[in-house]
């Protein structure tokens, strides 16, 4: 996770960092193009990070626990919605 970000920091489990699919879909599904296909790899898009609007469409579409959204300015995660 970026150490400089001001609102939103967001952490891939290794275990899925090197997943091309998963990078794709996280591309495909981002509205403010927070994520990046990068050499078959999830990459952060860091000069978008603040830009997320909470929506959660990254949580849902990585499998389970590996994929966390924190919201620096208040210490909370974003929880995907039910």
């Amino acid at each position: 996770m970026r150490k400089d970000a001001i609102f939103i920091g967001i952490e891939v489990d290794d275990a899925v960092a090197g997943d091309a699919q998963l990078a794709a879909k996280l591309e495909e599904v981002c509205p403010v193009d927070i994520f990046a296909v990068a050499g078959g790899r999830v990459e952060i898009v860091d000069e978008n990070l603040d830009e997320c609007i909470l929506c959660a469409m990254c949580i849902q579409a990585a499998p389970q626990g590996t994929l966390t959204v924190h919201k620096l300015y208040s210490n909370e995660l974003l929880d995907a919605p039910a």
